[in-house]
């Protein structure tokens, strides 16, 4: 084919598409609410419908219908609709649409931003968008925390639509030099209310100022945020606010049935553990407040085997296994899963049965997020609320929202206490003890930081009986509350007190009559003194006996006497005119702290002289000037000349090192040679001087037998004249030394052959011959001589 006949064929295929697109877009505002029932009735593009059909997307739900039509149009939209009904679609579709129609390219950078509060969700939303998306020519990216981070980065500018949670997404924004987001045409907050609560504020609010005025803004919730604040903050132009199930009968899905129950704290592991034994076939969400709580009951109820498979989802997790569990729990049929509020907000469990709530949820539309688990899209769920007496309060707040619930009272035969197993566990494993410790801290905590204190109140629970169901024989100690209690009786007895001097100042006579009696002992004369932070302190009447007068200071009549007034590490604090001396706690975070403004290198060990001067190992730190200096320079990059020359130099340094150690080593050789040749000599004196000392012992034993009245040997003949003179034994020492002279001289060879001679095999023989034969005859003379001795 010729250049003209491929341009042709390329204008061709373009024309076409291009009308289509037009065609699209003018029908957006033609579209009839009240005839529109499925996904067909819109005008959607061929590969949006493909997606949609493919994975049986066929009717529309209701916030579907409203909400679709309109943000086509360009509208900002607040989606409010129940749980289970559809929200996800109503805004995914709407994305794809808009970006096909401006036939957005990975050119084009980022076109569409969905943020979600939760990981979960956000993975939830990108499997949604790739079986929907999936004939499209727009890439998405999955932007959440606990993933790899230098896969992101490179990857951000070939992203058209962007799924993320807050914080990951603000980390690219500050590091991430191909985050570009100046041409972006839509926004999208799924749970908008949770977006934009306090959790989320600072980060939201960082968020929105990098973003581009000119953008098209969606907010999905199942409790859609009002207020105006919220709204100001995201710069909405005339949004419109579609909220299907506003004017129903209930707040929550009709197919959803409510239960609530009334149980004691202690009586609440008993409880879940009944329940659960009795509901083996189903697949059952449990909620509780905090982590440490999840990971504990998961961990006992695993070791108790309840028979049904369980799984545990809470915010510690890695983002890895957190996806797998979510994941394997989707696929099962019959399995118990122990969440936190992590898993109550926009998850599309599959066929869920109940959900139980062992905690109260903080407030309303949290019970709601965790109830809509179940009962999503036509399908039917139970849901159960437990409840402690002291927490009933919250039942007058569900229905004042339209949330029908009914009670429900426990067959007290059919529960199955686990707490002697769970003791047993905790006695024999020391891990899982320090946990049940830990969760049990956690779920006083998590009640004391409630907002709602009508609902929430610290003071009544009974943490001695809860301890002991959690399978803890010693309650922990809970310090935060101690500090607490510690501090309101503080607040009282100075209250008590404050009153008391009130009385007292009320109660006292005149100041004229004080003056002609001198009594200064009455409070009410006393001027208020100003401490050193400037702040004034009334003096009372028990802290007179330390004022002293002083005649000769005129304007200040009374002092007061402080000790360590001028120790800075003992603060003096205020609270409500009394002066309290208390130190301050010095945390191990502190501790490091200083430890780092010190600059003190750890594993660093440092020698000293006699004279106190630091002891350099050359082997460990740089010797040269240049390297040195080098070291001490802040600077990017390796420079590779300086290198270099540092390495030529720090050479010479080592080669001396390297010569010394030389030298030392030859050094040490020598010195072991002389000292095997001083033992040598020994040896031969001492051979030497045997003979001789064996005549002096016999010379002695001769005077003593003559002196004494022993026998006459003086009849013996001389040996000498009978055997003939014995060689001498110098001669003897003379060869040895001859021998060892040799010898050592042959060692010596082996380290300086030109000063040394070699021995050759010839001479060594005749030595070591030489060596034989003057001890066999030294030996046989000693024998004769003993063996005469003895016939005598």
């Amino acid at each position: 084919m010729t250049n003209k006949k491929v341009k042709a064929y390329v204008k061709k295929k373009r024309t076409p598409e291009k009308k289509i697109i037009e065609e699209l877009c003018s029908k957006y505002n033609t579209i009839n609410v009240t005839k529109t029932t499925k996904f067909s009735d819109l005008p959607l593009s061929r590969m949006t419908l493909k997606g949609l059909t493919e994975n049986n997307y066929v009717d529309l739900t209701d916030i579907q219908k409203q909400s679709i039509g309109l943000a086509l149009q360009g509208n900002d939209i607040l989606g409010a609709a129940k749980t289970g009904s559809g929200k996800t679609l109503a805004f995914l579709i709407p994305v794809l649409e808009i970006l096909y129609c401006k036939q957005w390219s990975r050119l084009d950078g980022l076109g569409a931003l969905i943020i979600t509060p939760t990981r979960e969700l956000a993975y939830q939303i990108y499997e949604t968008l790739r079986k929907v998306g999936q004939y499209h020519e727009i890439s998405a990216g999955l932007i959440i925390g606990g993933k790899d981070l230098k896969f992101e980065k490179k990857r951000m500018d070939q992203c058209n639509i962007v799924i993320c949670t807050p914080g990951r997404l603000l980390q690219h924004m500050d590091e991430n030099p191909l985050f570009n987001c100046l041409n972006m045409q839509i926004l999208v907050l799924d749970e908008a209310d949770r977006c934009l609560d306090m959790g989320f504020e600072r980060t939201m609010n960082s968020i929105i100022e990098n973003l581009p005025p000119k953008r098209q803004t969606l907010l999905f919730s199942a409790t859609q945020t009002k207020s105006v604040k919220d709204l100001a903050r995201l710069s909405l132009k005339d949004p419109l606010y579609v909220s299907v199930h506003e004017h129903s009968m209930h707040t929550t899905p009709e197919s959803l049935q409510q239960n609530y129950i009334v149980c004691s704290l202690e009586d609440k592991m008993a409880m879940l553990w009944s329940f659960i034994r009795n509901h083996l076939k189903q697949k059952i969400i449990v909620f509780f407040s905090s982590c440490k709580q999840v990971k504990y009951i998961y961990e006992a109820f695993c070791r108790l085997r309840p028979g049904v498979s369980l799984l545990a989802l809470y915010g510690t997790l890695h983002q890895l296994k957190r996806m797998s569990i979510y994941e394997s729990f989707c696929k099962k049929q019959h399995a118990v899963l122990f969440a936190t509020d992590i898993a109550s907000r926009g998850l599309d469990f599959p066929t869920v049965n109940w959900v139980l709530q062992m905690d109260c949820p903080e407030d309303v539309n949290a019970y709601i997020h965790r109830a809509g688990r179940t009962a999503r899209f036509k399908s039917g769920g139970e849901s159960l609320l437990v409840l402690l007496p002291s927490e009933e309060i919250m039942i007058e707040k569900l229905k004042q929202r339209k949330i029908p619930i009914n009670m429900i009272k426990i067959n007290p035969s059919k529960l199955q206490s686990p707490h002697r197993k769970l003791e047993a566990l905790l006695a024999r494993d020391v891990a899982l003890k320090e946990t049940a410790q830990r969760a049990f801290i956690a779920y006083v905590k998590s009640v004391f930081l409630m907002k709602d204190k009508e609902i929430f109140n610290v003071h009544t629970l009974d943490t001695d009986a809860y301890a002991t169901s959690l399978g803890l024989a010693i309650p922990p100690r809970i310090r935060f509350l101690q500090r607490i209690q510690k501090k309101m009786s503080a607040d009282n007895s100075i209250k008590n007190e404050h009153e008391e001097t009130n009385q007292i100042s009320t109660n006292s006579p005149d100041n004229s009559e004080q003056e002609d009696s001198g009594d200064s002992s009455d409070t009410s004369c006393i001027p208020n003194t100003t401490n050193r932070n400037g702040g004034k302190e009334r003096i009372k009447k028990k802290d007179l006996a330390s004022l002293q007068f002083d005649d000769s200071d005129d304007d200040d009549v009374l002092t007061i006497k402080r000790k360590n007034i001028d120790i800075v590490d003992i603060p003096i604090i205020e609270k409500d005119d009394k002066i309290v001396n208390k130190k301050k706690r010095v945390t191990k975070v502190a501790l490091a702290k200083k430890i780092l403004r010190k600059n003190i290198i750890p594993n660093k060990k440092t020698t000293f002289d006699d004279e106190g001067q630091e002891l350099i190992d050359s082997t460990k730190t740089k010797m040269s000037a240049l390297a040195r200096q080098y070291e001490n320079e802040v600077d990017s990059g390796i420079n590779i000349e300086i290198a270099k020359q540092i390495l030529r130099e720090e050479d010479q340094f080592d080669k001396k090192r390297f010569r010394e150690k030389i030298r030392e080593k030859h050094r040490e050789e020598k010195r072991k040679l002389k000292a095997k040749k001083m033992e040598a000599n020994d040896e031969e004196e001492e051979d030497a001087s045997l003979p001789d000392k064996i005549n002096d012992v016999d010379n002695d034993d001769v005077s003593e037998d003559e002196s004494s009245e022993g026998p006459d040997i003086s009849w013996l003949p001389d040996p000498d004249k009978i055997y003939g003179k014995q060689r001498n034994t110098d001669e003897e020492a003379s060869s040895a030394n001859e021998f060892e002279e040799n010898e050592s001289e042959a060692e010596s060879v082996v380290h300086r052959p030109s000063k040394r001679k070699l021995v050759t095999q010839e001479e060594y023989k005749r030595i070591r011959k030489k060596q034989k034969i003057s001890n066999v005859t030294y030996l046989q003379a000693d024998e004769e001589l003993a063996l005469q001795l003895l016939q005598n």
